[in-house]
């Protein structure tokens, strides 16, 4: 019986590998792309902005982020959530996603009216006392608070990631998209996503433009415009996530063609959880979920050690907020780039050629070759200083080029190779341990991995007095945290490999 849907033709070998999509889906799936490249063009827009804030920010610094992360990005997290929760038990999801979107959009657009007058509202004589008084780590405690507006804005862009991409998207997605369809879909709503990482540099280019505009307008010069015309184009992307939103309501899915694809209850109450206890309960009867566990717990704790040690580097390189912002915008397009090439013509290719867990141990290796480079020249910059002199940088520029291409070589890696291994290790489970497991995961491999990266960083930074002073204890923690990764994946591997196994010894094809 053939697979084609009557009234269409087969797509080909070629078409059916990069685009497998019949046409009249394509009413269904170019709009959803479109949802998810413009909020993942938000994310990726604040993201670079509330990094630089906090690292060009008079007494913060890079050093500040793990101390925003744990006693900022949490706490608003769990109120965020409840919120979230009151009111899917009030209104409809489709008035919760609006909702929810218009709330970061009045926030952002405060923001920008408080922005300028930031100094009057800041406490500095009081950070200046403390600062003074207490030890040079704990200093970061202050300058959180001093600079409160900018945690906040921290903070809530954060939270875009949290609520926008991965719980009102995936969410909504989950919803409306059959099994078979999501097989064929969501790779793309992936590529969607690193398109708009694609389209940062020429948005942050527009953006400059539009703030020089603004700046001959209104009473205003530099970052102050900038940042203006940075939260105009994230208000017209929630005007278009918003559009978007209620066409496919209107348009999509009436369609008689997608009927079938939308779940009957997807709006009517919220999805039955898991009791915390019994995943957990779950998840220590398992060393199959506790290596899973550890491979993301690993991921969490290594990316946010590299990530904060490279911005701080960053951050002594370009001290000014609009040059740290427009090298953030480069980044960001490298990444999507890289991430792209690497969905389209590696990830898949390596997969079903040389196996689980050789894909899966790419990411990892990546890390350690490049991070044994990155804070080599971090940590021996005296050392090293002359003989860079000779060919025209410094340790300094070196050490940020390398970290530039560790970070996009991680998380286009981590993109294209982790995360699909990671799905795929579930697979062979039984439907009980991958509900309850992965609930479980989630909450200790996800949070917890970013968490504790953040702590391990407050920690050092305290007994050492500075992130520079402590780069030699993070990089030896890292190693050992990429050591205890490589051993849980190829234990991984083994177990995954017998899992799959047929009954005389050959592999069974995993979807």
């Amino acid at each position: 019986m053939s697979s084609v849907r009557p009234g269409t033709a087969d797509f080909g070998p070629i078409r059916g590998f990069f685009w497998p999509i019949h046409r009249h889906e394509l009413k269904k799936i170019l709009p959803m792309l479109m949802l998810f490249f413009f909020i993942s063009l938000v994310y990726s827009l604040l993201r670079n902005t509330k990094d630089t804030l906090v690292v060009t920010a008079e007494g913060g610094g890079a050093g500040l982020i793990p101390f925003l992360k744990v006693y900022g990005t949490i706490p608003c997290s769990i109120l965020v959530m409840l919120g979230y929760a009151k009111l899917s038990s009030w209104f409809p999801k489709r008035t919760v996603f609006m909702l929810s979107i218009a709330f970061f959009m009045a926030f952002f657009l405060l923001f920008a009216l408080v922005y300028p007058h930031r100094e009057v509202l800041e406490p500095a004589a009081w950070a200046a006392k403390w600062q003074a008084a207490l030890p040079g780590g704990l200093g970061y405690l202050v300058a959180m608070v001093r600079h409160w507006v900018l945690a906040l804005f921290y903070v809530m862009s954060e939270l875009w990631g949290s609520m926008a991409l991965s719980l009102l998207f995936w969410g909504f997605a989950n919803d409306i998209t059959a099994v078979s369809e999501s097989k064929r879909f969501y790779a793309l709503f992936g590529i969607g996503a690193n398109l708009a990482l694609m389209a940062v540099g020429a948005v942050n280019h527009l953006v400059h433009r539009m703030g020089d505009l603004l700046s001959r307008v209104l009473p205003m010069t530099g970052w102050n415009a900038y940042l203006y015309a940075l939260v105009l184009v994230v208000l017209l992307c929630g005007l278009a996530i918003l559009g978007l939103y209620q066409w496919i309501h209107a348009r999509v899915l009436t369609d008689p063609r997608f009927a079938a694809s939308v779940d009957p209850e997807a709006y009517q109450g919220r999805r039955p959880s898991v009791p915390l206890k019994e995943a957990f309960r779950t998840l220590m009867k398992s060393r199959y979920l506790l290596y899973i566990t550890t491979l993301v717990l690993a991921y969490g704790i290594a990316i946010n050690l590299i990530e904060v040690t490279w911005k701080n580097q960053l951050g002594l390189r370009f001290p000014e907020p609009g040059a740290y912002q427009d090298y953030m915008a480069g980044f960001s397009m490298a990444t999507g780039c890289a991430t792209v090439f690497l969905m389209f013509f590696v990830s898949s290719n390596v997969i079903r050629k040389f196996g689980w867990t050789v894909a899966a141990l790419i990411t990892p290796v990546v890390l350690l070759a490049t991070g044994m480079g990155f804070f080599g020249f971090v940590l021996f910059q005296g050392v090293l200083g002359s003989w860079l002199a000779g060919l025209g940088t410094t340790p300094n520029a070196m050490a940020v080029r390398l970290g530039l291409v560790q970070n996009v070589m991680s998380k286009s890696s981590k993109y294209s190779l982790f995360d699909p291994t990671k799905e795929m290790a579930y697979i062979p489970l039984d439907q009980e341990s991958k509900v309850k497991g992965k609930a479980a995961i989630d909450v200790v491999g996800g949070r917890l991995g970013k968490a504790g990266g953040s702590l391990i960083q407050q920690v050092l930074i305290a007994v050492f007095g500075s992130l520079g002073a402590a780069t030699g204890p993070i990089a030896v923690i890292l190693f050992a945290v990429i050591g205890a990764w490589i051993w849980a994946t190829l234990g991984l591997g083994r177990a995954f490999r017998r899992r799959t196994a047929g009954p005389s010894g050959e592999t069974i094809p995993v979807p």
